[in-house]
């Protein structure tokens, strides 16, 4: 119990309290072995998108003429709706990707200008919500509600279901974020499995903070199997909140499966290791101090940050598609693939 000094002091006082009160649970991870399905060519593309939900202008996304959505791995993406949380400055996008032949959603992460705040805050967020109808799942409910009760959710399954309309019912999903967009991402690949029956859901995140317990990620890994989560070098975030391995069913615990980036020997390119499927491999980002916050915004050579820390350009114009607008400014911007392509000017309010 060495390890216990060096946490916050409401981290120690939630460990000792789930001592007392807690009966231990089986928990049923590592069951399948997840390393025949990683893809290198996948990961690097699927990072593009992470990157690129990261532009500040809706007009630029919904045309998908931003400078990183001209990268040649993602430059003939089609998108089809973008949803924008002003109220809570979150922001996702829904579209089609053909070489891939699947709906990709992607998942803003926190801005940069707040990140180092919203790092200390993980250190001291507690397991405070019992996921719905997961017996003895614990999440963070301001993880869960970020996705689960703002306008993200509705604006994702319209998008989805626009998408499946254009592109068939049968069309797969991949769901992708960075930092604690991947934690919404986690969130939204789950809804989307057990409460809407989409079963072909692939979930590959970056930079990811821990979102649950260990009953959630046993939970999680049974019902989204096809799950990477992607790591970098000393990358601080996905050591938060902190996991505790003598008591490894009370604290955190990551879903699996993890793939740690790191250099070796002064080599300048990244080695890719596929961990084991607990979800918390020893002998992976967990055997580095987690103390870089470099390593956090950067994946495969792809920053992972808005270019500028300046809040997002409110639009007002029919040019951008079908544009819905609620009580707060909330924004939900959907392009009818079947249109010709967006003219070039907007105006802006």
């Amino acid at each position: 119990m060495e390890l216990l000094r060096f946490l916050p002091i409401s981290v120690v006082i939630f460990i000792c309290l789930t001592i007392v009160s807690s009966e231990s649970i089986e928990i049923k991870l590592g069951q399948k072995d997840n390393a025949q399905n990683y893809n290198h060519e996948f990961a690097t593309t699927v990072v593009e998108y992470a990157s690129a939900v990261y532009e500040n202008d809706p007009d630029k996304l919904l045309k998908w003429n931003c400078i990183r959505c001209g990268n040649d791995k993602i430059k003939n993406f089609k998108i089809i709706q973008l949803v924008v949380d002003v109220q809570n400055c979150l922001q996702a996008f829904i579209g089609f990707a053909d070489d891939l032949n699947s709906i990709v959603i992607a998942f803003r992460g926190t801005r940069e200008t707040s990140i180092r705040n919203w790092v200390e805050n993980l250190s001291w967020k507690q397991l405070d919500l019992n996921y719905p109808d997961m017996p003895d799942a614990m999440v963070h409910h301001g993880f869960y509600s970020a996705y689960h009760e703002t306008t993200l959710r509705p604006g994702i399954l319209d998008g989805i279901q626009k998408a499946k309309t254009s592109m068939g019912s049968n069309t797969g999903i991949i769901v992708t974020g960075h930092s604690m967009g991947g934690a919404m991402a986690t969130f939204c690949a789950l809804d989307l499995t057990i409460n809407n029956g989409m079963d072909d859901v692939q979930l590959m995140t970056f930079g990811q903070p821990r979102v649950g317990n260990a009953a959630f990620a046993s939970h999680f890994s049974q019902h989204v199997p096809n799950t990477f989560r992607v790591t970098n070098n000393n990358d601080m975030v996905p050591h938060l909140p902190p996991y505790v391995s003598e008591l490894p069913q009370k604290t955190y615990h990551h879903v699996p499966t993890e793939v740690w980036l790191y250099k070796s020997g002064g080599s300048g390119n990244a080695i890719e290791k596929i961990c084991d499927g607990s979800g918390e491999d020893p002998n992976c980002s967990r055997s580095v101090p987690g103390n870089s916050i470099s390593d956090h915004l950067e994946y495969f050579g792809v920053e992972l940050r808005a270019d500028k820390s300046e809040t997002s350009k409110i639009v007002a114009n029919k040019s951008l598609g079908n544009i819905k607008i609620d009580d707060y400014g909330n924004l939900v911007l959907s392009k009818d693939l079947s249109n010709p392509p967006l003219p070039d000017t907007i105006s802006q309010i």
